[in-house]
């Protein structure tokens, strides 16, 4: 065992029994390099992260200039940092008018807890609603609306006035009530595997939070960003959340997260309290300019229109592929569905070998999870398929 890999066991904190122990010393674009310079293909992006590919010039550039300048300077919300009001002006030129208002935070679990706190102060209610076999973080607060008993109960009580409906089911809109503050939603599972809702669901889950008054929340933290082939999943699915909240890809690589609502909503954390929401490190000018530059190669470099014939050409090859069940797909997210987290586990760890790195969801496990970077190319894409497809013939 290398002396890295003997630290890491003493003195890392690990979450599984079994971790992956890839040394990586390079990541560039869709590739990454262990210690002994094997090449790797990221089939995953860090799970949605790095949507622009890791390292991103552009993205790095920005990094640089702004450590030159200054990093951490005070709490935000006193200081005016060029950078972060750069980015939420950014933020609002692509959103829809109503989202104009972003508050800056540093992970998607801290996203949604100001967005669940947020609609609560807003509506002067407790009671939030969430979807089975959603996940949307693992902070106590997020727990609390997470989808899965099993990860839940071991750190119970949590959060009361909660409850769970199936994701995509109708008949189940009406247990929204005007005791609701608001409904915390994906426009796609994710951590499901992939699971969308038809467009009659999202109509009338918009109509019934009309005539409650509840807020619809949106967490856009693995589907924002591009992952749908829109920059946001709620464009994708045709439906207008109250607030959003954002993380993953957002920042190019760094740690950051958001939530984005109306001026209106978001004053409610100015007053009874004052300071009714803060973060120290929340819109750090590094992280803010690294999410700006992310913003912009989305854009400069035409990303989103090339995605559907990336997504399609994943599908060409796979969706019948041997052993394949099932396959679904949201832009460049996508789920093979196999017969058993067995067999799942197996090709992976095959496909790993080979340089090609997946893995299964969450909530999901017998599916395997794709979702790389947006910038993969054609070719790449050829060349991940074709070991996925070897490895399916041969096992």
């Amino acid at each position: 065992m290398s002396n890295l890999r003997s630290l890491f066991y003493q003195h890392c904190a690990q979450t599984s029994p079994t971790p992956l122990e890839l040394e990586i010393i390079k990541a560039e674009g869709v590739y990454l390099f262990d210690q002994n310079h094997k090449k790797y293909i990221d089939l995953i992006s860090g799970i949605s992260v790095s949507n622009v590919g890791h390292c991103h010039p552009k993205v790095v550039k920005a990094i640089h200039e702004q450590v030159d300048k200054y990093m951490h300077l005070m709490v935000y919300g006193e200081y005016i940092y060029s950078p972060q009001v750069k980015l939420a002006k950014k933020l609002s030129s692509i959103l829809p008018s109503h989202l104009n208002t972003t508050y800056f935070v540093n992970s998607g679990s801290e996203a949604i807890e100001g967005a669940i706190k947020l609609a609560r102060k807003h509506t002067q209610r407790s009671e939030l609603i969430s979807c089975n076999n959603a996940y949307h973080g693992s902070t106590l607060g997020a727990l609390s609306i997470m989808g899965n008993e099993e990860y839940k109960n071991s750190f119970q009580p949590l959060i009361p006035s909660t409850k769970l409906i199936r994701f995509g089911e109708i008949e189940d809109i009406s247990l929204i009530t005007k005791h609701t503050a608001a409904i915390v939603i994906e426009s796609v599972q994710a951590e499901a595997g992939i699971r969308q809702a038809k467009p009659e669901f999202w109509q009338k889950l918009q109509q019934k939070c009309a005539e409650t008054g509840t807020l619809i929340i949106c967490d856009e933290i693995q589907t924002g960003i591009g992952r749908t082939g829109k920059m946001f999943g709620f464009q994708y699915a045709n439906f207008s959340p109250d607030i959003i909240t954002l993380a993953k890809g957002f920042g190019g690589g760094l740690p950051i997260g958001a939530f984005v609502t109306s001026s209106k909503i978001m004053s409610s954390f100015t007053n009874n309290p004052i300071l009714g929401h803060i973060s120290t490190f929340g819109g750090n000018p590094v992280t803010t300019v690294a999410a700006l530059a992310t913003l912009e190669v989305i854009e400069e470099e035409n990303i989103l229109p090339s995605i559907p014939q990336k997504a399609d050409l994943f599908k060409k090859y796979l969706e019948k592929a041997p052993h394949v069940i099932d396959f679904r797909q949201a832009g460049l997210f996508m789920a093979l569905e196999f017969d058993s987290f067995e067999t799942n586990k197996k090709i992976i760890d095959i496909c790993l070998s080979k340089g090609l790195i997946t893995d299964w969801f969450l909530f999901d496990s017998k599916s395997m999870r794709i979702a790389p970077p947006l910038t993969i190319s054609i070719e790449e894409i050829e060349i991940s398929c074709k070991i996925i497809m070897d490895v399916l013939k041969n096992l």
